[in-house]
C-alpha cells in the first residue's frame, strides 16, 4: 500500500514509536508545530473522516483516550493540549489515513490559522 501511515502500522517504514496497541499506534510527528506534537492512528486504514462508519465509533473514542493518556504520560495534561483531526485539503490533511494530533509544550493561541 502506498499509504504512509500503513507502512509506519505494518513497522515498514521507521518512525519514533511511543504507543501501540492492537487497534492503535501513535508516533512524534516528523514536522512537529510544537514541541510535542504525537499522532495517534488507528491501525485501520480510513482515509479520512467523512469515510468513518458507525463501527467506527469506539476506535475514534479510543484514540481520543490514548491521546489523554499520552498527554499524562507527556506531563502536558494540566497545563494543557490540543487534540486535532483534519479532513480533506481544505481541512489541512496531507496523509490521506485519519490521524490524531496532539500538540503541547506551549501555549497554542486561537485561532490557529
Amino acid at each position: 500500500m502506498d499509504c504512509l501511515f500503513c507502512q509506519i502500522v505494518s513497522k515498514k517504514v521507521d518512525s519514533d514509536i511511543i504507543y501501540e496497541d492492537d487497534e492503535i499506534i501513535a508516533f512524534s510527528d516528523i514536522n512537529p508545530k510544537t514541541p510535542i506534537h504525537k499522532l495517534i492512528v488507528p491501525r485501520k486504514h480510513i482515509a479520512t473522516i467523512n469515510d468513518l462508519s458507525a463501527d467506527d465509533t469506539l476506535l475514534v473514542g479510543n484514540m481520543i483516550q490514548t491521546a489523554r493518556q499520552l498527554a499524562g504520560e507527556l506531563n502536558i495534561a494540566d497545563a494543557g493540549y490540543r487534540l486535532v483531526l483534519n479532513t480533506n485539503h481544505d481541512g489541512g490533511q496531507i496523509v490521506y489515513h485519519i490521524h490524531l494530533h496532539l500538540l503541547g509544550g506551549r501555549d497554542l493561541t486561537w485561532p490557529p490559522g
